[in-house]
């Protein structure tokens, strides 16, 4: 797969929507001379190109190779300039940032009391909308304001300041804190990934509470509460506590709904604390929970308050569809989940320079899932061959671990056995380089390498002693966790009852729901 050539500046200039290229004409023609300025002349260039095309651009003779690169940086500046003065970028936290650039320049003109009234009204407004950080910075030039500006009033004002200079500051170094702590956490998940045992689980706990600062819940503000819960998360993933996810998981969640304020404030956030929620509730398979949350999660971005900028766009779109493949796949209800494809699939052309590959990979697996459960093997092989085939992207190992046994699979059951045992071969090369495979894998390998061996009439009492070594692993907290990325023992059971898997998961999922 060849990677395309993307250009930030043309990235930015094809993110733009017509509204916001309008107004960028309108901020250039603001003076007659730009009307035929260079960077202009590039924008209406770059504007209409398909793809970035360097070769394109100098042809149009409007400057020389080694300026280009001016010429372009001075256009990406311009560009930003007047998406910052679009109102649709006029969040509360650009406010308060611009109200501070504004005190600031009166204050260095020496109107002190000027700039200490836009300081107040910005501080308050900071404080109220969990802006700690820059309420800080205006707490800081308030400071140093009044130790100029003499007032009979200083002594109290002083007192006044340096205890709310105080406050601020321990919140602050509080949320840094938590903030590292999530961060470190999350690092740690992406290089070791789930716990495998009880030795790892111990060094994994002993690594959060050394670094879990001390805190008064009653106390906590909304942000602090927010890194709490994002850090409590991240370690209860990492020991694959799924309940414990659940719980942090909706604490994040509510936090947002009891603020809605600080939904338009933080909708990233927002949209990322719903996704664990939601990935939760998967895991646990509680499939009631899950439909609500994912139903309240899209209908939320859908009203007119909430902020559905470019970014917060292409992640609704990426969380609620990822999570949409998995409601199929809790119900077992692959065929109903085949139209979902091809919605995706479009809207994946749409937001290409906004979802980064690896997503698009993830996409491609859920998507390769549902045509497996459907029945339609050679579409599965597809999109399988996409991610296996793609060699310039560092995906996930885990990714590309199932992506290689769910191809074997569905050669299998395709009945594309004509290059079988080379498939097998490379697969098992493939997995024997990995580290720290789960012991679900390691059966699975044995599987393969005696599949060849193995006399038609045999197959299904081979399945049935595969079932069985499997299904001890079911309940082990720490090898479970190979079962939600391809339901093995499902498919086996599938082959040992001579029904469909979509069949198979159907009927578990039913008799799951009718038993709670």
């Amino acid at each position: 797969m060849t990677r395309e050539q993307k250009d930030n500046l043309f990235v930015l200039i094809k993110s733009l929507s017509k509204s916001e290229k309008r107004q960028f004409k309108l901020y250039v023609g603001r003076l007659g001379v730009n009307e035929d300025s260079k960077f202009l002349t590039l924008f209406n260039i770059l504007d209409k190109l398909s793809v970035y095309d360097e070769v394109t651009i100098l042809k149009k003779g409007i400057v020389k190779k080694q300026q280009l690169s001016n010429l372009k940086a001075h256009l990406y500046k311009q560009i930003l300039i007047s998406l910052r003065l679009n109102p649709s970028h006029q969040t509360i936290r650009i406010q308060i940032r611009e109200q501070l650039d504004f005190a600031t320049i009166l204050y260095h003109k020496g109107l002190y009391k000027q700039s200490l009234k836009i300081l107040d009204k910005a501080k308050n407004l900071a404080i109220v909308n969990e802006e700690k950080n820059v309420a800080y910075e205006i707490v800081e030039l308030e400071k140093v304001i009044e130790s100029q500006y003499i007032t009979r009033s200083l002594s109290t004002r002083a007192d006044e300041l340096s205890i709310q200079a105080k406050e601020l500051s321990q919140q602050n170094v509080l949320a840094s804190k938590l903030s590292n702590l999530s961060l470190q956490l999350y690092g740690l998940f992406l290089k070791t990934g789930y716990i495998k045992n009880d030795e790892e689980h111990q060094v994994v706990t002993k690594y959060f509470n050394d670094r879990l600062p001390k805190y008064d819940i009653n106390k906590l503000g909304f942000r602090e509460k927010l890194w709490l819960y994002k850090a409590r998360l991240w370690y209860s993933f990492l020991t694959v506590d799924f309940l414990s996810c659940y719980k942090y998981a909706s604490k994040w969640v509510d936090l947002f709904y009891e603020n809605r304020d600080m939904i338009v404030l933080n909708p990233v956030f927002f949209l990322r604390g719903n996704h664990y929620l939601l990935e939760s509730l998967f895991y646990l398979k509680q499939h009631e929970k899950f439909k609500f949350s994912l139903n309240r999660l899209e209908e939320v971005t859908k009203e007119k308050w909430f902020p559905l900028d470019d970014n917060n766009e292409s992640l609704a779109f990426l969380f609620i569809y990822n999570n949409k493949f998995n409601l199929h796949f809790i119900e077992g209800s692959f065929e109903e989940g085949l139209p979902l494809i091809n919605e995706v699939l479009e809207r994946l052309k749409n937001y290409q320079n906004r979802i980064d590959e690896h997503h698009v990979m993830v996409f491609y697996y859920k998507i390769a899932s549902m045509y497996f459960g459907a029945g339609e093997n050679k579409k599965c092989i597809y999109y399988l061959e996409k991610i296996i085939s793609n060699k310039s992207l560092q995906m996930r190992e885990d990714l590309l671990c199932f992506s290689r046994i769910l191809n074997l699979v569905a050669h299998y059951e395709a009945g594309l056995d004509y290059n079988l045992d080379v498939l097998i071969r490379s697969t098992y090369k493939f997995l024997i380089k990995m580290e720290d495979l789960y012991e679900v894998q390691k059966e699975f390998i044995k599987f393969l390498r005696g599949l060849g061996d193995i006399y038609p009439n045999e197959v299904k009492n081979e399945f049935i002693k595969l079932h069985k070594k499997l299904k001890t692993y079911e309940d082990d907290p720490y090898q479970s966790r190979a079962f939600l990325y391809l339901d093995i023992i499902s498919w086996l059971e599938s082959k040992i009852q001579n029904r469909p898997i979509g069949l198979v998961i159907r009927n578990k999922f039913y008799e799951m729901k009718y038993n709670r």
